[in-house]
């Protein structure tokens, strides 16, 4: 296992880069712990997947340091930087069997045996498939050979991080929970360095401990689950995480405080910035209240979506479009309703970036 450190990374697929739009990957300076469990999450396109093979190797950098416990790696091949890698699809050997197909990593190396022996039933008994070690691989569902592709790369005692490319891609959506668990719960027993690849947010929040959120080459935000999901620093956060995302409203800045459609805003704090003009305000639907009298904005309901565990109320407010997410009786289409925003949880945003601090925050 090892801590992996990105310092100063930037990549470009073309010879002769010469702005930040011919680059694939800004600049980016990262630290992973040793034994941490983290996700890359981002759209297609925003190059989780070169910076994957920057750190497997099958890339070399144009710019920048890879670094293994302070080993610097960058020119290293691959077979030199001791890496698992766990793609979309399973890569197991069809005619052997689940035994042979997880000892092979460690046969490959010529470990005794007694090792070999000792290592497969740890990981078997642990992937909950020891009654299948005499089963071809040929026989299997696509979520065991899934299963024991995650075996081969976790097999090995000796990797410094076991990496993850959209692992669940194939998996029929039933049975993505069950090895999004057990994924969770392997890092939790082997305590390797784990970087799981993803555009899902869902397969992001539930796996990792950290989660460093892309856009464009770039990073936008490093956080738990919690931050990112109370607390964007980007307004491409907050739309991206969340089901629906943040509420992202234009407003204007004029002496310290927001104006939204002609009504002052209640923010969660002061400006970071006392810069007035063009802005935004971020709300999560979750801290949005519905009500048919009282204070706060004015708008019309456009339509609700029922989604089982509650409702998803679309609304109005001239131009723009607010969600709100509630429980119980609901107003129907076409009903006049006001909103109000939680003001702790009403944040501004200036250029996209978070510009607003907590209350008593300096």
């Amino acid at each position: 296992m090892a801590q992996i450190k990105l310092s100063n990374l930037r990549h470009s697929y073309r010879p002769d880069p010469q702005g930040d739009d011919d680059y694939a990957l800004k600049k980016i300076d990262l630290t992973w712990k040793d034994g941490g469990a983290y996700a890359l999450l981002g759209p297609s396109g925003c190059g989780k997947s070169t910076l994957l093979n920057i750190i497997s190797g099958l890339l070399i950098p144009s710019e920048g340091q890879i670094l293994f416990n302070d080993q610097d790696v960058t020119a290293l091949p691959p077979a030199q930087r001791n890496i698992a890698q766990v793609f979309q699809f399973p890569v197991i050997y069809d005619t052997m069997t689940v035994y042979d197909n997880l000892a092979f990593p460690l046969r490959n190396r010529g470990r005794d045996e007694d090792v070999v022996k000792r290592r497969v039933t740890n990981i078997a008994e642990m992937l909950e498939v020891t009654e299948m070690l005499n089963v071809r691989a040929s026989n299997l569902s696509p979520d065991n050979k899934q299963k024991i592709s995650m075996g081969r790369g976790l097999v090995r005692e000796d990797v410094n991080v076991v990496m993850f490319d959209e692992p669940l891609t194939v998996i029929d959506p039933h049975l993505k929970w069950k090895l999004r668990s057990k994924l969770k719960e392997l890092h939790q027993r082997v305590k390797a360095t784990m970087i799981y690849v993803t555009h899902d947010q869902t397969e992001a929040l539930t796996f990792a401990d950290q989660v460093v959120v892309m856009q464009d080459g770039e990073v936008v935000q490093i956080g738990t689950p919690v931050e990112l999901f109370e607390r964007p620093a980007h307004t491409f956060v907050g739309h991206f995480i969340g089901s629906p995302g943040m509420n992202i409203l234009p407003c204007e800045v004029k002496g310290g405080a927001a104006f939204f459609g002609g009504e002052k805003i209640d923010l969660e704090g002061p400006a970071a910035s006392a810069a007035d003009g063009a802005a935004e305000v971020g709300i999560r639907p979750e801290f949005v209240s519905v009500s048919k009298e009282g204070k706060g904005l004015s708008a019309r309901v456009r339509k609700v979506s029922d989604i089982g565990r509650h409702k998803v109320l679309e609304a109005m407010v001239n131009d723009s479009r607010i969600h709100a997410i509630i429980e119980g009786d609901v107003p129907n289409a076409g009903e006049a309703v006001t909103l109000d925003f939680k003001q702790s949880q009403t944040r501004l945003y200036q250029n996209g970036w978070l510009a607003s601090l907590p209350e008593g925050g300096a």
